[in-house]
């Protein structure tokens, strides 16, 4: 009988070339994505005397780069931020890869594109030059985030040499309370194992909570996978993701859809699969989050006040706590919901989506935002979405900017940015100092929480809005 596997060894060992007595692997990548801020790797490759191995299985989107107030290239400032986006289009049309320019409704964040493309599906091995890749593994398959060398790799071999990393699954039960959403869950999961927990680990999802999420929000849960210090998250799909990823311009027609989807459902971890580690998490009585300090893993429930780092036992984490309130101008004992913000973003990687949009959307309506506030759909195609839904409208009803699509205020790149010392509620993932312009001060919430600060001008359980 075979040695039961869990679904990431399954996936990986299927994918694997050669294998190395270290335990390095060189694995089969089946698809790359590719965005704006990595166009230089085309010149690299022309320079070393190489072309793309499989210009076919390479997707390119703009996002990082791009103002969201623009529509062409022409629309982007002379400089920097054009010269990534105009690179990116040079190498598509030289080289023969796929490419969605901002004329075309497919272009968009990287990690909204490639699900809604179909270009992420179950089984696959996918890479992309950026950390939150591990969004993709919401469809069943091994996603995680490349650097400059290692895009040059599977540029020229369509191979790449990875490391077998150890596997922990995070079984998460019970069912989520109203207004309670996969981005609450995923700060509540970083909080749990930290930021370094997931740490050499592919992490697997399981649970009743995680078989309910959609499928969007179980993108969101895995987008945040790195911020639990692991490469990648993986859920085993179901007929939620073989629903969601059918018809898809780059899935599989016909007979082969017959054969992906016959394929697809052996993908789940064996019975008695072992892991090097579990996690247990009920959800049952989970609330609403916010983040309070300069990393994911410090949040509380919107009724929470903040921590009194005098508490803390461990002295280093007690010294990290204290300099998170000094950045974030917070003191001890404040009650969360008595935080001012000074702007609100939705949008990003993480929450941009149509479902994210929808519940940013219900808050906003009727309602007047106190603050300004920027709302940025995640690709061309979510935005005529939201259009076609009447969303835009209520924004702006609202007083808020209906942007398009971009990576925005997520990275501060691109034109929308904090003032040093201003305070934001972000849908993004990640609070670091200076991740949304220099001296920023950037707490992580859901989209209808985000709102709901936009709306009062401070954090607010949202539960109490009818």
């Amino acid at each position: 009988m075979s040695t039961p596997k869990t679904l990431f060894q399954k996936i990986f060992d299927r994918h694997v070339v050669l294998e190395r007595d270290s335990g390095d692997a060189l694995l089969y990548i089946d698809r790359h994505l590719i965005h704006d801020l990595h166009h230089r790797a085309f010149a690299t490759l022309k320079a070393n005397g190489q072309t793309i191995r499989r210009p076919e299985l390479l997707f390119g989107t703009p996002d990082h780069s791009v103002p969201t107030t623009a529509q062409t290239l022409v629309d982007i400032p002379q400089g920097e931020m054009r010269e990534t986006v105009s690179g990116l289009e040079a190498a598509a049309k030289e080289m023969g890869f796929n490419h969605f320019d901002l004329t075309d409704d497919r272009h968009g964040i990287v990690h909204v594109v490639g699900p809604e493309q179909g270009i992420t599906l179950p089984g696959l091995v996918l890479v992309c030059g950026d950390s939150h890749t591990s969004t993709h593994g919401a469809l069943g398959c091994i996603a995680f985030g490349i650097g400059a060398t290692e895009i040059q790799h599977v540029l020229a071999t369509q191979t790449l040499w990875q490391r077998r990393p150890k596997n922990m699954r995070i079984n998460i039960d019970g069912a989520l309370g109203p207004s309670v959403t996969a981005k609450d869950l995923a700060l509540l999961t970083i909080a749990e194992i930290s930021a370094a927990g997931g740490a050499g680990f592919a992490i697997e999802y399981t649970g009743s909570t995680i078989r309910a999420l959609s499928v969007e929000g179980r993108m969101t849960l895995c987008n945040m996978t790195i911020e639990a210090g692991a490469r990648s998250g993986i859920i085993a799909p179901d007929e939620k993701t073989i629903a969601y990823v059918k018809d898809r311009p780059f899935s599989p027609k016909g007979d082969r859809w017959s054969e992906a989807c016959a394929y697809w459902k052996t993908l789940f971890s064996d019975t008695d699969a072992s892991f090097d580690h579990e996690v247990l998490i009920d959800a049952t009585t989970l609330e609403p989050r916010v983040t309070w300090g300069n990393s994911p893993q410090y949040s509380g429930s919107i009724g929470d006040t903040l921590p009194n780092p005098a508490n803390e036992p461990n002295l280093i984490k007690r010294s990290e706590m204290e300099a998170a309130l000094t950045y974030m101008g917070l003191q001890a004992g404040m009650a969360i919901s008595d935080i001012k913000v000074d702007k609100v973003f939705i949008g990003s990687c993480t929450n941009s989506r149509i479902e994210d949009l929808r519940a940013a959307a219900a808050i906003a309506k009727g309602r007047q935002a106190v603050v300004p506030t920027l709302v940025v759909p995640g690709s061309g195609l979510v935005k005529k979405q939201a259009e076609t839904e009447g969303l835009d409208q209520i924004f702006k009803a609202s007083g808020m900017e209906w942007r398009e699509p971009g990576c925005s205020m997520c990275v501060a790149i691109n034109g929308d940015t904090l003032a040093p010392e201003e305070r934001s509620a972000s849908t993004s993932n990640r609070n670091f100092r200076g991740r949304q312009g220099k001296g920023s001060r950037t707490h992580l919430v859901s989209p209808a929480m985000a709102a709901g600060a936009a709306i009062m001008g401070h954090f607010t359980d949202i539960r109490s809005f009818n």
